[in-house]
């Protein structure tokens, strides 16, 4: 169940293409050994509303929530973070590079007994593997 959700301030939308973000990333973890592809999901989230450091107009964040099912060793963990933070850094370098850019990881595990899931996409996913 790797989730990632990207936050991030709506005064990026003329500095960065939010979709090859999301592509990018998606990318990312996908090469990863340990995170399920059929549970693989990554979405963003404009914040309208925010305030970044000094409230200078130019301050921009991304922050980035990886959601993991319970259960994996931290090192497994931290190499996932590790990945997908280098991977993110590297896609919003452009930014980065030229103006005032928070960005952030961070990795939430979720609690086995407070999740509910229903999922049928392993199932169209083998579908479609078998029909090639």
């Amino acid at each position: 169940m790797p989730h990632q959700i990207i936050e991030y301030s709506a005064n990026l939308e003329s500095r960065i293409d939010i979709e090859s973000v999301v592509d990018g990333l998606h990318e990312a973890a996908m090469g990863i050994d340990g995170l399920p592809l059929g549970g693989l999901r990554t979405r963003a989230a404009k914040r309208e509303t925010y305030q970044v450091a000094d409230r200078h107009p130019d301050n921009a964040f991304v922050h980035v929530i990886l959601k993991l099912g319970h259960g994996r060793p931290a090192e497994k963990r931290r190499e996932f973070g590790e990945a997908l933070f280098a991977a993110l850094c590297d896609l919003l370098e452009p930014v980065s590079s030229s103006s005032p850019l928070a960005i952030s990881f961070e990795i939430q595990e979720i609690h086995p007994e407070l999740t509910w899931k229903k999922n049928n996409l392993r199932d169209y996913m083998a579908s479609r593997l078998s029909k090639h």
